[in-house]
């Protein structure tokens, strides 16, 4: 499951209802969007989430014992598909989480393990995707068991791709020993935050914690990112409040790697590439960002450890 986005700007006004619970939202924030994605040119996250579920089905099959009980008989010639399959749903726009659901049940899925495509838990994303699908499973009747992978924020596999990536930018700095690295994630409000023990901004550092310990790194910080447009308090420092900070006490370069998002999309593209680089100009801070895992083959391999892990932890 991920996110979602529009798959063309004719979609954005019913993604952004979507987003804001079916309220519509005010002209100016909607045309606020609408530059955004303009100013971008297109997020790929559908075909990124796309690919990457593709490649997690051939991975798991794979890994399966292709025919463990022998060929009964002859299948047919183009009869290859393994026995894990892999379905998509978002959030907020087409495939729905509830239409998944619903698909999952017509073809006959006796049980399933469900993966967000994001590594922290928290309130406001993991939870929220549960929620959707139970009241999916709901309405069809409890049709079959899922278990749900909660988050994956300390899984080496996770750890080490991030590293891989943080490392690679270190190369395009001239000093790495004297650059800062901040990992960044969605910021949430401080109240939503708080409502489940600071279980998000813990998960959040300790996936900081464990790249810059594998690196080496000296100097790091959490930094958030993308905050909504209401009155009340969000996780904090902001990236650009933070690059700001540091650049009074002589920051030159930095590194930023976007921990919470694994695939590139419109908040990793305006609010880093953009709002942060242009921030960093600026400040006189030669900023460089970490590429995102996407659907790179070390992190399809890591959801298909999840899965697996899922799958026979529901057996046993």
């Amino acid at each position: 499951m991920y996110y979602g986005t529009p798959y063309d700007e004719s979609e954005l006004a019913a993604y952004y209802t979507d987003i804001r619970h079916g309220h519509a939202p005010p002209a100016n924030l909607l045309e606020e969007l609408r530059e955004r994605y303009r100013s971008i040119g297109k997020s790929p996250l559908n075909e990124i989430t796309f690919s990457l579920a593709r490649k997690l089905e051939a991975e798991l099959n794979r890994r399966l014992p292709r025919y463990p009980h022998g060929l009964p008989a002859a299948p047919e010639p183009r009869d290859l598909r393994g026995d894990a399959r892999v379905y998509v749903g978002a959030k907020h726009n087409a495939p729905f989480i509830a239409g998944a659901v619903r698909q999952m049940a017509e073809d006959g899925v006796e049980r399933a393990v469900a993966l967000v495509a994001a590594p922290h838990y928290s309130l406001r994303s993991i939870a929220e995707y549960r929620e959707r699908v139970d009241l999916a499973l709901g309405e069809l009747g409890e049709p079959f068991p899922v278990r749900f992978v909660q988050e994956y924020y300390a899984h080496p596999g996770y750890v080490r791709a991030v590293a891989l990536r943080v490392q690679r930018a270190l190369w395009r700095v001239r000093d790495a020993e004297r650059a800062t690295v901040y990992f960044t994630a969605h910021s949430v409000p401080e109240r939503a935050a708080q409502a489940d023990g600071g279980v998000y901004p813990r998960q959040v550092e300790a996936t900081a914690r464990a790249v810059a310990r594998r690196l080496g790194i000296a100097r790091w910080r959490v930094a958030w990112q993308s905050a909504g447009r209401t009155e009340e308090r969000w996780l904090g420092p902001d990236i650009n409040d933070a690059l700001r900070e540091d650049a009074r006490a002589g920051l030159r370069e930095a590194v930023v790697a976007a921990v919470g998002f694994p695939a590139d999309h419109l908040e990793v593209f305006y609010d880093l590439d953009h709002e942060a680089q242009q921030t960093a100009r600026e400040l006189g801070v030669h900023l460089v960002r970490a590429e995102s895992l996407n659907d790179a083959d070390d992190y399809v391999a890591v959801l298909a450890d999840l899965a697996e892990e899922a799958w026979y932890e529901e057996e046993a």
